[in-house]
């Protein structure tokens, strides 16, 4: 037995509160090193007193762990327990062939050894105002973001000057086309016909850019998109349509036009408003590089000081006023991880008390544990999950064993409760479009729509890729949306609408499912999975650009499958035919 490999830590993703009840324990082994594995566990103050007056800690129960992942290097095994009096000591019994071994926090012991709880790991106790408990109506949505500049245009009086024609050429970065709120309000009806939930649109706040993303002030609607009560009428119109909105704010850095920093740049040092910027030296300079912080290093965004009180009050207060005066349901938070926690943990609480469960989510690329314990977000935009499958089925760049690899770590890098509301994407207005990452080929991008949204987590279509909308990375990915049913693709629009269906009509399409890969396939070059939730049973599987005919193993062999994209019957018994590029997703 590999005992290096052997992995376990008593906080988080590997030992968690599900809920107010459950504790989920988790263990990582050696791929195929253990044949089965044993939890041990008691309460940590259940003894007993022998006739020689001698104590002796009770083992309450030993439960099977369920494996329930595997990478190419890993199995991850799982269990899930409900302690009677909500605190548990515990170790594993490590079975590999005839060797036996047991795992605790002091170390390995032989499995006959006698139970020592001073030796075991410990959860002390299920508080549950500890436990992570995000808003239960994200797992049952689907997200739909909205550019709003360039979704529809409903009220050409408030084009600003040098509009566009409508779609008349393709976006160069500072081109406007006049999308604005009313636009989104009258596509409400397309929205719900798609079977959307949840509509994230980027900034609507005054900002002088198609983007907004620099704020001028984060108090009104920028005029070009309307005003506060198209604004109200907007979110209305989604709520009365089962909707919900979630809106983006920038809280890392402002726009060159926002008040205070005009202050800054016309009085300098004695500016009140100085110590709401981290300022480098006065007088303030643009070129050839900013003498004050910025994102990255563009000099119209100069980087907010969240740690001010006066500003961060200003701040949080935006936050409070949306959801408190507007009722929306949800805060995207821009460039995340450059704000201090300190800010994020006084957001959320003030936020949460004018409503529990609005969703706050994170914009970070990256591993975002520190984040994600119940104190600060919410979600975060999982793209370590979008990138392994952009770089399978769309590039072609890694191979199946590798693109499984990295999509069970992406599903193990958080517990499961994090996991079921994470924001899943396959583009967005910062990325290529999807299509043109799979260089044109729409039978890949099918299969990514299909693996997006039988993932857990709460699944997002960046608006227009349902049609077949293409477009390299800003500003071609943020095209207008097309609304002529002649320049659409109107089957990918039906293939999604299908998707969509299915996971909102099976829990077990969903976040209710068990997503477990088949790697006996991989030597084919064919993603295999199954989904399973109570004596519900899916698989799906992906073939590759050569296509393929699989043979199933006999677990899954017999009888006959329903297709559920086109509803014909196959075969279980006999060799199943894919096509190039083609998604199976077959119920017995």
């Amino acid at each position: 037995m590999q005992k290096e490999a052997i992995y376990h830590s008593s906080s988080s993703k590997y030992l968690y509160a599900y809920d107010n009840e459950t504790i989920h324990i988790r263990l990582r082994t050696k791929k195929g090193d253990a044949d089965e594995i044993k939890l041990r566990w008691g309460d940590p103050f259940e003894w007993e007193e022998d006739e020689k007056g001698n104590w002796t800690w009770e083992l309450y129960e030993t439960v099977k762990m369920e494996k329930q992942g595997s990478s190419s290097l890993f199995d991850f095994w799982v269990a899930a327990l409900k302690p009677p009096y909500k605190r548990v000591k515990y170790a594993f019994e490590i079975h590999s062939g005839s060797e036996s071994i047991v795992y605790a926090e002091k170390g390995f012991f032989q499995s006959d050894e006698k139970n020592d709880s001073g030796g075991f790991f410990t959860f002390p106790y299920l508080n549950e105002e500890d436990v992570f408990s995000p808003p239960e109506w994200v797992k049952e949505t689907v997200w739909y973001q909205i550019f709003p500049e360039r979704f529809a245009n409903g009220n050409p009086s408030l084009d600003p000057e040098g509009t566009l024609p409508w779609g008349s050429k393709d976006p160069e970065r500072d081109s406007f086309f006049g999308g604005d709120l009313e636009g989104i309000i009258q596509h409400i009806d397309y929205l719900k016909d798609l079977g959307i939930t949840g509509v994230y649109m980027t900034p609507v706040f005054k900002a002088p850019t198609n983007h907004k993303y620099d704020t001028i002030d984060y108090m009104e609607i920028d005029p070009h998109f309307g005003d506060k009560e198209t604004f109200r009428k907007l979110v209305e119109t989604c709520h009365s349509n089962g909707i919900k909105v979630m809106i983006d704010a920038v809280f890392n850095h402002a726009g060159y036009h926002f008040p205070p920093f005009q202050d800054v740049l016309e009085k300098g040092e004695a500016s009140k408003y100085k110590d709401w910027f981290h300022m480098k030296e006065f007088p303030l300079k643009t070129e050839p590089k900013p003498n004050y912080a910025t994102f990255a290093f563009e000099k119209t965004m100069p980087k907010l000081n969240t740690s001010n009180p006066e500003l961060k009050a200003y701040l949080i207060e935006t936050g409070k006023y949306w959801v408190k005066e507007f009722d929306v349901d949800g805060w995207r938070l821009d460039v995340a991880n450059e704000v201090p926690h300190t800010f994020w943990r006084e957001f959320r609480k003030e936020v949460k008390a004018i409503k529990p469960d609005v969703y706050i989510l994170g914009e970070i690329w990256h591993e975002a544990s520190e984040w994600l314990l119940g104190d600060q977000f919410d979600a975060v935009m999982n793209y370590p999950y979008t990138d392994a499958a952009l770089r399978y089925f769309g590039k072609e760049e890694i191979t199946a064993e590798e693109f499984i690899d990295k999509t069970v770590s992406a599903v193990y890098m958080y517990p499961d409760n994090v996991t079921e509301v994470s924001f899943n994407l396959l583009g967005s207005h910062d990325t290529p479009r999807i299509l043109t990452e799979c260089g044109g080929n729409k039978d890949k991008v099918k299969q990514l729509m299909a693996f997006l949204l039988s993932a857990p987590g709460t699944p997002c279509i960046y608006y227009g890729d349902e049609i077949g909308l293409s477009g390299d990375m800003d500003p071609g990915c943020r095209k207008c949306m097309v609304w002529d049913e002649k320049q659409r693709d109107l089957d990918m629009l039906a293939f999604t609408k299908k998707l969509i269906s299915l996971r909102k009509a099976m829990p077990v399409f969903g976040n209710h499912g068990h997503l477990t890969f088949l790697d006996q396939y991989i030597g084919q070059d064919i993603i295999a999975y199954t989904k399973e939730y109570g004596e519900e049973k899916l698989l799906f599987l992906f073939s590759n650009a050569k296509g393929a005919e699989l043979h199933l193993d006999e677990s899954l062999q017999g009888g006959t499958f329903k297709e559920l994209i086109s509803g014909r019957d196959i075969s279980g018994s006999e060799g199943i035919v894919l096509k190039p590029n083609e998604v199976l997703i077959l119920k017995r």
